[in-house]
């Protein structure tokens, strides 16, 4: 095959698996039914998801019972041209009696990651993790307890909001720069998960559609 050939198809794959506008990149397209590049990556037990419609929307359902397992969307993302990520979520309900800065306590009716991969250097991957919190306050940001490469946000925090669908949107770059001191202009995957494995309690959570955008 030419190298004509080859960057042709590559152009059709991203095409068929991204959509491009002139001011966003779509990488989760769930209004539409569609999961392409969409792959599972499980921690401990299965949370399910499925696509599902509710209250005039259809977004990703995540089903959790003392599970942790998430979708994962490899894909280069550049920050100089769309450094702003846009998405909905909604959660049904939020977690009793948890002290998310522990391990024990490490549960998230929902969560957003963006990822930056170390390649072959694995422990340099860095991690900026938007959370649904159900005790730190909204804007608190603190490290996993896991590992001190994957920083947390509070988005939202509580069950104030609970129920309904709410909009984010996340300048990507300056939150990478904020939490790791340097100026990234790429990331390589964004995730979503709802976890309860730690707790052992259950949640229920909804992801809408994923972009990322031209800062407004």
């Amino acid at each position: 095959m030419t190298m004509r050939r080859v960057a042709a198809c590559c152009v059709l794959w991203l095409c068929a698996s991204t959509t491009l506008k002139a001011d966003s990149l779509v990488v989760g397209n769930f209004s539409a039914g569609d999961l392409a590049g969409w792959k599972p990556h499980s921690f401990h037990g299965a949370t399910l998801y499925r696509l599902d419609h509710v209250d005039g929307r259809t977004g990703l359902r995540a089903d959790s019972h003392a599970s942790a397992s998430g979708m994962v969307r490899e894909l280069p993302i550049d920050l100089e041209r769309t450094p702003v990520l846009h998405w909905w979520w909604r959660v049904a309900n939020v977690l009793d009696g948890i002290d998310e800065r522990t391990k024990a306590g490490d549960d998230y009716p929902a969560r957003v990651y963006v990822v930056v991969s170390g390649g072959a250097a694995f422990w340099r991957t860095r991690t900026l993790v938007y959370v649904w919190s159900s005790a730190q306050p909204a804007g608190s940001r603190w490290d996993s307890a896991y590992t001190s490469n994957a920083k947390m946000i509070a988005l939202r925090s509580g069950a104030k909001a609970a129920g309904r669908w709410v909009e984010e949107r996340r300048d990507v770059r300056a939150d990478l720069r904020a939490a790791f001191g340097e100026d990234i202009t790429r990331i390589d995957a964004v995730a979503v998960m709802t976890d309860t494995d730690d707790s052992g309690q259950a949640a229920t959570a909804w992801y809408g559609d994923i972009d990322f955008e031209v800062p407004r």
